[in-house]
């Protein structure tokens, strides 16, 4: 957490401990810069003050580890050494220590590092539930127990998941049928992660599944790369069914016969890039994960372009005030206040984010807003 009066005049006088008395979600290194900022604070106090009240509801998990892992106390490093995982596959880049490692190497990793019964490395046992919107939900469909920190990594497909009944619920998307073809804006970690996508195989059975993934993180030698997944990740136990299936969970395919996730990567903006992908087959959903748009001016020409085109489109935010400034700057793009109103995302990551500007609790894809 920093200092809100960083930048003042004066440099910080040390260590931001002096929080707001009122809504305490706002702290400061010293007494001339809580004074300094008071006049910027005060039009915002009472509305982080409300947030924080709610503080609750967003550290509510069903997990056996809720409790250490929505403390500020625990490091995501000591979290994920404790289930004996750290720096391992697809957790590498979980923890800060561990986005150092090549991009080559991980990328591939098709790997759960974990026992079968903790991950779902295989289709479910009986068909997904008519109602399913809770993490407890999930892992009882999936037959996993809630001591299982699996919920780290499929919070990708279960907030892609939950983003589409949204939109179907408010009359935005139709109902699914044979195929979907979404449009995925800014994905950073995930692209380290690809193979947890295809559990959208079980969110989704009998659907063809195309996700176009677009932003500047993506490498522009990988501009245009395509995986089919066909297959789970896999556990770490070697006479697991899940290794009988096929030999690699993350391979090209040609057999059009197959239920596939197919992931195209794209380098660039969506804007500059939008034309190109659109031509042939426009998506019937746009999704923008951790989309953090009023941090980032380049979300303006986007954001105009969403409108043009008239795709549903969902945004998710680490934090409830990230997601109000960011409605705001819908509104003033599109001329109407989101269609989707900002609500707390059930399938959210349940790991505390570790440095934030606000003491508010923060957890990548919180909340879930758009239009």
């Amino acid at each position: 957490m920093e200092c809100a009066g960083k930048g003042s005049r004066t440099p910080c006088g040390g260590p931001p401990t002096r929080l707001c008395h009122r809504c305490r979600a706002v702290a400061y290194c010293s007494l001339s810069h809580q004074v300094s900022h008071r006049t910027s604070h005060k039009r915002e106090c009472e509305r982080l003050e409300q947030q924080m009240k709610r503080s609750g509801v967003l550290n509510d998990f069903p997990f056996t580890f809720t409790q250490t892992a929505t403390q500020i106390q625990e490091t995501t490093c000591s979290f994920l050494a404790g289930h004996g995982i750290h720096h391992l596959g697809m957790w590498m880049c979980e923890c800060s220590c561990g986005i150092s490692s090549t991009f080559d190497n991980l990328r591939l990793t098709n790997c759960w590092n974990l026992p079968s019964d903790l991950c779902p490395c295989k289709g479910p046992s009986y068909p997904k539930p008519e109602c399913m919107s809770t993490w407890k939900d999930y892992y009882e469909w999936r037959c996993i127990p809630l001591s299982s920190p699996a919920a780290l990594l499929l919070h990708w497909p279960l907030t892609v998941y939950w983003a589409i009944q949204l939109a179907t619920i408010k009359n935005l998307l139709p109902q699914i049928s044979n195929e979907l073809r979404i449009h995925y804006l800014g994905p950073e970690k995930e692209l380290l992660q690809l193979a947890v996508f295809g559990e959208l195989q079980a969110l989704f059975p009998g659907v063809n599944v195309h996700i176009d993934l677009i932003g500047p993180a993506i490498q522009h030698l990988r501009d245009g790369e395509k995986t089919d997944l066909y297959t789970y990740a896999k556990c770490n136990e070697p006479d697991c069914e899940c290794k009988s299936t096929f030999e690699s969970h993350i391979e090209r395919k040609t057999n059009c016969h197959s239920r596939a996730i197919t992931l195209q990567l794209h380098a660039g903006f969506y804007h500059d890039c939008f034309g190109e992908l659109i031509k042939d087959s426009p998506p019937h959903i746009i999704i923008a994960p951790n989309a953090g748009i009023a941090a980032y001016t380049s979300w303006l020409p986007t954001l105009e372009v969403i409108r043009e085109i008239k795709v549903p489109v969902v945004f998710s935010d680490y934090c409830e005030e990230a997601s109000h400034l960011a409605a705001a700057c819908i509104t003033s793009v599109t001329g109407a206040p989101p269609t989707i109103q900002i609500q707390i995302n059930p399938f959210r990551q349940p790991i505390r984010v570790e440095e934030s500007v606000l003491h508010l609790p923060c957890y990548p894809n919180c909340f879930l807003f758009g239009f």
